[in-house]
């Protein structure tokens, strides 16, 4: 029935402006302000992603969005150096390493969270 759509991905924040600088300043993504206010959209070259104001806002308690890189490591560096936090987790079968790495239980992946708590990642694509 729908594999022929289009499709997009949303998510909320409880603080637009707050938002935007995150996605644009830090992580360096262009933004496309939406047709209605309290809406703007990531403009990513594979996918369209619609972030929204919500006042009631929880954040996600999983991943919302991750980001494929090339070598996990520079990102966390670079995002490190803009004040980025990265999670950090101790599980049976997922143990970040001191910088917040998941090394060896699939990808090598790292997580942080924007300024409205929602959970994102950083990701190599292997």
């Amino acid at each position: 029935m729908f594999k022929n759509n289009k499709t997009f991905s949303s998510f909320s924040v409880n603080d637009m402006e707050k938002a935007k600088d995150f996605y644009a300043n830090v992580l360096g993504v262009d933004i496309e302000d939406g047709t209605m206010p309290g809406i703007f959209s990531l403009a990513l070259p594979a996918n369209k992603i619609t972030i929204y104001t919500k006042p009631n806002h929880t954040p996600a308690t999983f991943t919302v969005l991750n980001f494929i890189v090339d070598g996990v490591d520079k990102a966390v560096d670079e995002l490190a150096a803009k004040g980025v936090q990265f999670e950090h987790y101790d599980y049976d079968k997922l143990k970040t390493d001191e910088k917040g790495i998941v090394r060896g239980y699939g990808p090598t992946v790292a997580w942080f969270k924007d300024p409205a708590g929602n959970i994102l990642s950083v990701m190599d694509d292997k």
